[in-house]
């Protein structure tokens, strides 16, 4: 006998997501006991809501549990046309909150045109991976920057023209320089500290710079100090904007249909870091702080 209030859904996590902005989030507003914060998608077990039938799948910010009683406010069903044979799983990556990162970056943030030069760091990760075959898809010249070869490797798969090992390179200025001598009109930066002031050097005049995220940053101690690269702004004339993707929520359902035709496609390839049981969520969200994953890591639960 169901104990479910009206309109209320039970939910079963079937996977979770890790993400680089619980580091940050959680350091600053939360405190020890709370519930991780978290996408998930999961599985409508029981219901008394018409909107959530039984059977159905949705995506939620329920965190990290495996079981949520939710009123269905903030619920997210799967799009009714997913095919049977793409995991849902893709629902928390290149067709969820990390591909509409991508695609309002690209074209909210950077404004990105045909034929120009853009650089992505972090460029194997959930974003950046995706980032790059979009800038693709739009008919421009991509530079990676990762940190191995196997992910440098992989980037080579996807149709990146450019890609280096930061952590191998002698000099990150000289491996920009050689990806792109002409410069960089765009620069999608997802990783932050020192490193960008060397990318700005480098950017056109009128570059555009969308800041989607720090995550070099995320674990200090102390808060990083300079480099200010304020005159080079200046000179250069440099349009610097960090954005959050919930921006543009009104556009998402649209949105995640375009990603979900560049997959069905064969325009949008997917790679996954698949950890298997919940109770591994605290190793597969260090594990992804620390580098470990190529593509989108979730955990299967």
């Amino acid at each position: 006998m169901s104990l479910l209030l009206f309109a209320e859904v039970l939910l079963e996590a079937v996977f979770l997501s890790v993400d680089p902005y619980m580091r940050s989030f959680s350091k600053f507003h939360m405190k020890e006991g709370d519930v991780m914060i978290g996408g998930q998608v999961a599985k409508v077990i029981q219901s008394k809501n018409p909107a959530f039938p039984v059977g159905s799948h949705v995506v939620s910010d329920s965190g990290w549990r495996t079981h949520t009683l939710s009123d269905g406010t903030g619920l997210v069903p799967v799009l009714p046309e997913w095919p049977k044979d793409v995991s849902l799983s893709l629902a928390l990556g290149a067709i969820g909150m990390p591909g509409l990162t991508a695609v309002y970056g690209i074209e909210e943030v950077l404004g990105l045109q045909k034929g120009e030069t853009l650089l992505v760091n972090a460029a194997a990760g959930a974003v950046g991976s995706v980032v790059g075959q979009i800038a693709k898809i739009k008919g421009c010249k991509v530079v990676g920057s990762a940190g191995s070869d196997a992910k440098v490797a992989y980037l080579k798969e996807l149709g990146f023209d450019e890609v280096f090992n930061y952590k191998t390179v002698g000099s990150l200025e000289e491996a920009l320089r050689k990806a792109s001598p002409e410069g960089y009109d765009c620069f999608f930066e997802n990783v932050g500290g020192p490193s960008s002031d060397v990318v700005l050097q480098q950017m056109r005049k009128f570059g555009r710079i969308a800041v989607c995220g720090s995550i070099s940053t995320y674990n200090d101690s102390e808060p990083q100090t300079g480099p200010y690269p304020y005159f080079t702004m200046i000179i250069k004339e440099l349009k610097m904007e960090g954005f959050l993707q919930s921006r543009w929520e009104h556009k998402h359902h649209e949105t995640l249909k375009r990603l979900l035709a560049w997959v069905k496609e064969g325009k949008l390839q997917c790679r996954e870091h698949v950890t298997k049981g919940f109770e591994n969520m605290p190793a597969a969200f260090m594990g992804m702080l620390q580098g470990e994953n190529i593509g989108k890591a979730v955990v299967a639960v």
